[in-house]
């Protein structure tokens, strides 16, 4: 048993998990089809899928990176929830009528309507490498903090929670994930909550002090409204950059859009898109303030442990807040602040299996003519997420094993996601082009997009010289406009031949 825990803490982490489990096999009985399996019959509240979006994407990556970007530096993070919060509106009045009239499982079907099955699934493959890697990723960057706090080894920490939330995943499959993740939004909400509270009781001068300090400075600035591609955190990548980055994430991508399938109608879909605009402002400003709070917490107590070396993909200061959570707070709050961080850890993984599964069954297997029986398919469906979990454990092995992969893992989705949206676009909107046009401007942006990830150039900063980089929040504008204009010189050349329609 770990020292940092006692028996309470461990009943607590216990009876989270069986909890957990328990909630997902419940709502997981009675799945006959897949229709029941990918989309939970269609029947689930609008309010329990608008938090399950915001669990979705906030993995415990997020709980622990949010804080150590505010530990580090400020809050200028603040800029990019305003693409985060106007993109998720623009979804909701745009593209939610198209996702839900007919059954349609993923985005990528919409490309089959117009472009044929060759452009849906060269976007469904983009979609499952990428989220393969990244979510791979995910889970060994997450197992690393885990691994501290429990005091076991990274392969160990990683089976371990891909495991547990394999479970209810192919047991009940969207819905269990639904469910247990709106369950999971609010244990890691209160675990931030509940940190605002306490840490101010333990400095100094308490609130007042907290925020002179913190003044003082520097860690309350916010606010840069100067355009630059690199960094720090801008006004315009926040407007420009992270709304485009959203309209991707939230509008091409299975991930998040399985859950805006799982609505009954167009307005309860746009409810919950709503909703989660609502919910990620708060949610993402406490975990900043937790970083702040923290920054001057340390000012005047000693680090019990010291701060691990900084590794690939995973910063220093990304231990700070569980570091803060095993050594400061009392025993059982320490156990729920430690099942905060397990239940986003087990949030994006349970998200990322069934949005792999549906991709990989509707538009790989089914969407391919298939012509087997429902009782098949839902076989396929729940086994499929074993193979998947069992990836994503391997691409976590290989990304400790092998630093170019995790660094190339973790650029990937910003390299794909501008594809994604300038492919969405046309098959939705961009009635004159044709199939092999449009997967030569996906092409296209993934190739100069890796070049683009690789570009640097040197400035000169007051006297010294410095390596920039152009930033992630613009990867995906870039990629998206890279995808339009080599389509539409591709249509231009009117080497593209009509599409055979696809009716699966």
């Amino acid at each position: 048993m770990d020292a940092h825990f006692n028996a309470a803490d461990w009943v607590v982490i216990a009876a989270y998990l069986a909890g957990i489990l328990g909630l997902g096999l419940w709502f997981g009985r009675d799945q006959g089809t897949v229709r029941d399996y990918f989309l939970g019959g269609r029947d689930l509240p609008w309010w329990a899928i608008g938090l399950s979006i915001v669990a979705a994407e906030t993995s415990a990556l997020t709980i622990i990176g949010v804080p150590a970007l505010a530990y580090g530096g400020d809050l200028a993070f603040i800029q990019m929830l305003a693409g985060y919060i106007g993109a998720r509106l623009i979804l909701a009045v745009v593209m939610v009528p198209h996702y839900l009239r007919g059954e349609i499982y993923s985005p990528y079907q919409l490309f089959a309507e117009r472009l044929g099955i060759s452009a849906r699934r060269t976007a469904a493959g983009f979609f499952l490498i990428s989220e393969t890697l990244a979510a791979g990723v995910r889970v060994y960057v997450v197992s690393i903090p885990i691994q501290l706090m429990f005091g076991i080894g990274v392969m160990p920490a990683i089976a371990g929670f891909v495991g547990l939330s394999w479970i209810y995943t192919f047991a009940g499959g969207v819905k269990a994930v639904i469910w247990t993740d709106a369950v999971q939004f609010g244990l890691f909400l209160l675990g931030g909550v509940f940190t605002l509270c306490y840490v101010p009781g333990q400095i100094p001068g308490g609130w007042q002090g907290l925020l002179e300090t913190a003044s003082g400075a520097g860690k309350l600035h916010w606010l840069n409204a100067r355009f630059s591609l690199h960094e720090p955190f801008n006004l315009w990548m926040g407007v420009l950059g992270a709304t485009v980055q959203v309209l991707s994430s939230h509008g091409a991508e299975q991930l998040i859009v399985q859950r805006v399938l799982a609505c009954k109608n167009v307005r309860d879909g746009r409810k919950a898109l709503a909703l989660s605009a609502v919910m990620v402002f708060p949610l993402f400003l406490v975990f900043l303030f937790v970083g702040v709070m923290l920054w001057v917490f340390y000012q005047t107590h000693p680090l019990q442990i010291p701060l691990p070396e900084a590794r690939p993909g995973i910063k220093a200061n990304d231990f700070i807040f569980p570091i803060f959570m095993i050594t400061e707070l009392p025993h059982v709050l320490r156990g729920f602040l430690i099942v905060a961080i397990l239940s986003a850890a087990m949030s994006s993984v349970s998200s990322a299996l069934t949005a792999l599964a549906s991709v990989s069954t509707m538009d790989f297997l089914k969407g391919g003519g298939g012509n087997r029986s429902e009782a098949y398919y839902l076989k396929f469906s729940r086994w499929s997420t074993l193979g998947w979990a069992l990836l994503l454990v391997l691409t976590a092995y290989f990304s400790r094993e092998v630093a170019f992969v995790l660094n190339a893992a973790f650029t990937l989705r910003g390299l794909t996601s501008g594809a994604l949206l300038g492919g969405l676009v046309l098959a939705v909107f961009g009635r004159k082009y044709r199939g092999p046009a449009v997967i030569a401007g996906m092409l296209a942006s993934l190739a100069i997009m890796i070049l683009v990830s690789r570009f640097s150039w040197i400035e000169n900063n007051g006297g010294a010289t410095v390596v920039r980089n152009i930033y992630w929040p613009w990867f995906t504008l870039i990629g998206t406009v890279i995808t339009l204009v080599v389509a539409r010189i591709v249509s231009a050349l009117a080497f593209c031949q009509p599409p055979a329609r696809d009716k699966n």
